[in-house]
């Protein structure tokens, strides 16, 4: 995504970096008020209707928080920078990040159940509302 928004920094930026920030902002809310929703209102069974790892809940979450590593890359275009190298360290620390956080997660989904998953959704919000802040301002 970084490399994609590079490359639509050099062609697209006027186009783009208007609404970029509403895109992800709306994205990220609506899973993470999905989420929120189904941590208080879970199934007689106890087991969770949605799988956020799987599925369309997955492509909306990657999309969502993709459009902010898209918007670096809008940036990346105006700092000359080096983009092979900003999208290998981009790629591995987002790929050590989500593997870890998938780890602990799971780990902890044992210990404290639901509570785990209302802290993500109030994370994803709160990361909703700082792109949205970050872009209007």
């Amino acid at each position: 995504m970084p490399a994609l928004g590079w490359l639509g920094g050099i062609t697209f930026v006027n186009y783009i970096g208007k609404y970029d920030h509403w895109v992800a902002f709306v994205l990220l809310v609506f899973v993470g008020g999905k989420m929120l929703w189904e941590s208080f209102h879970s199934t007689s069974d106890g087991v969770r209707k949605t799988d956020i790892t799987k599925g369309f809940p997955l492509l909306i979450l990657s999309i969502a928080t993709s459009v902010d590593a898209l918007a670096v890359g809008l940036s990346f275009a105006f700092l000359k920078v080096n983009m092979p190298l900003a999208c290998l360290t981009i790629g591995t620390v987002a790929f050590a990040v989500t593997a870890t956080g998938f780890i602990i997660g799971r780990k902890y989904n044992k210990i404290i159940g639901k509570r785990v998953e209302l802290l993500g959704a109030i994370i994803l919000i709160a990361i909703g509302l700082r792109i949205l802040l970050s872009g209007a301002f």
